[in-house]
């Protein structure tokens, strides 16, 4: 179940070779500085590409920046091993009735929140309750197949479903599954989401927004010799520049990028690590469907045959870095799919225009104007400079063969209020993520927030019955390869390249892709930039 993503780090300067584990999977790359042993004390700097609106599950909106401080203060009931199994990480065992429709999970003995606090069945259930799926939570819809939480035990409690589930364990990789305090949460009452108390390695000391967020080491962290840093500062610098800049200067410690360009030039930097991470991520547009003209399938098929992929790639300055995209999962991934590769829209200008022009000049054209106008449409993206040329790009490959295209920029918060309630036609975004396909694709192409596609088709629908109600392996591939095929063959959205990711540090941060499981297993690294900061050391 799950991903399993190609693992990178490189050192800028070459390194030593170092003697860190050598290859962690097949197509890992390593090749970082000496890790050396493990250094207990100091305290680091990171630079985060963005600001996160809250700390506390069910209010805040996380993404890569925000999983950062996240995973400092929260545990997470569950994690992926490097295979994309979801195995138990806060928890000490998360098992399933017969069909999937009742899932148990028992907590580790003696584990305490920051507040001293227990963390036992009542907290889990507390927490569900009353936060996670209460009116207001931006989690409730996505937890609605929960009908309920119960308390078995002091540390065991069961999630009723309310039909079968084999992936509901992923669902506790992210937020949902990130326990915090109802004792805090009920004393800070609105202020709770400024001030997150957690299990995780260190406690939250105090945040600037827009500036830093400050944590300290837990003394009384639950797993044995962890954390080893005393005290990291979380910085936002939204400017990759800047960001990059203050590695270099040594301003900070540590950063993290989603930018293709920032990786390439983090490579360049002397004395730097860099952890990089190319799994499912990847860059490409929304089609609106439930718009005319992208009802028609010819459209979208003539928007996506008329792109060069490498083109795109380079504009986002990851030639050489990423590989074209032809589904949601990476070639390193178990679910990818050679078929989907195959079936997937190559460049093909002629045809392109072929469909375009049958369109245009069909009598039923679903946009109801004349036969022979040229269709013209908004092509929405934040205001980011390579997203900029992303997009004068796409208007220069769908202009050639006729559509009108405009170009709006509108910022990341808005633009991602405008997808979720479609008021849209095209627009850039990233696909895929590190989940379960069912969770992926459920909410991708499923009724409901935030299909923002608004795309559904029964074959679709058929094969996520398939990824409900089965674990087994080649079950669950076949139903992902279905899946894909229909995305190639109905394009309601378009697919550039992989989005490699990175954690850049100076090289006396040691061991950032290093983390384990409490039982001394191998957990996955740094998916699409993220660190377990509790496993980091500061070398001597």
């Amino acid at each position: 179940m799950g991903i399993a993503a190609l693992l990178v780090a490189t050192a800028a300067c070459g390194g030593d070779d170092g003697d860190d584990g050598g290859d962690r999977e097949a197509g890992a790359v390593v090749d970082t500085s000496d890790q050396g042993d493990p250094v207990e004390g100091g305290e680091i700097v990171v630079g985060l590409e963005a600001e996160t609106n809250s700390w506390l599950p069910g209010n805040a909106n996380f993404g890569n920046p925000g999983y950062n401080v996240a995973f400092a203060i929260y545990d997470p009931l569950m994690k992926r091993s490097p295979d994309g199994e979801v195995k138990p990480y806060l928890a000490e065992s998360m098992e399933p009735n017969d069909d999937f429709s009742v899932w148990t999970l028992t907590l580790r003995e003696g584990v305490q929140f920051h507040d001293d606090t227990p963390l036992n069945a009542q907290a889990l259930k507390t927490i569900w309750d009353e936060y996670l799926v209460a009116p207001g939570s931006n989690l409730a819809a996505n937890l609605a197949e929960v009908s309920s939480v119960e308390v078995v035990d002091d540390l065991t409690v069961t999630y009723n479903l309310v039909e079968p589930n084999a992936a509901f364990p992923d669902l506790l990789t992210d937020p949902a599954g990130w326990p915090f305090s109802p004792t805090a949460a009920a004393q800070f009452g609105d202020d709770a989401a400024s001030n997150p108390v957690g299990t995780g390695p260190f406690e939250f000391v105090s945040w600037q927004r827009d500036s830093q967020l400050v944590v300290e080491k837990n003394e009384n962290y639950w797993q044995e010799g962890l954390p080893y840093l005393d005290k990291i500062t979380f910085r936002p610098i939204p400017d990759e520049d800047t960001r990059l800049a203050s590695l270099e200067s040594g301003d900070i410690d540590a950063m993290q990028s989603l930018r293709q360009s920032t990786v390439a030039r983090a490579r360049d930097i002397q004395g730097v690590d860099n952890y990089e991470f190319l799994g499912n991520n990847s860059g490409g547009s929304n089609i609106n469907t439930g718009k005319p003209p992208f009802d028609d399938v010819r459209v979208r098929q003539a928007m996506a045959l008329a792109l060069d992929q490498e083109a795109l790639i380079e504009v986002l300055g990851g030639t050489g870095l990423t590989p074209a995209s032809t589904q949601f999962f990476s070639p390193e991934d178990p679910y990818y799919s050679e078929k989907a590769a195959e079936a997937w829209p190559d460049h093909d200008p002629e045809r392109a225009q072929e469909l375009y022009d049958e369109y245009k000049n069909d009598p039923a054209r679903s946009d109801g104007k004349p036969v022979g106008s040229d269709i013209s449409f908004t092509y929405t993206c934040p205001p980011d400079p390579s997203l900029n040329e992303l997009s004068q790009l796409y208007q220069s490959f769908w202009g050639a063969l006729g559509m009108q295209v405009s170009l709006e920029q509108v910022e990341q918060a808005a633009y991602t209020q405008q997808a979720v309630a479609r008021d849209y036609e095209a627009g850039c975004t990233r696909h895929g993520g590190s989940r379960d396909p069912y969770f992926v694709f459920t909410r991708a192409f499923t009724p409901g927030v935030p299909n923002v596609t608004e795309f559904q088709d029964p074959e679709i629908d058929r094969n996520l019955d398939i990824l409900r109600t089965t674990t087994d392996v080649d079950e669950r591939k076949a139903a992902v390869e279905a899946i894909s095929i229909v995305l190639a063959e109905q394009v309601p959205i378009t697919l550039t390249g992989g989005t490699l990711t990175v954690i850049a540090v100076r090289e006396a941060v040691k061991n950032v892709d290093g983390w384990v499981f409490p039982d001394g297993s191998e957990g996955n690294g740094v998916p699409e930039g993220t660190a377990m900061w509790g496993h980091v050391w500061l070398a001597e």
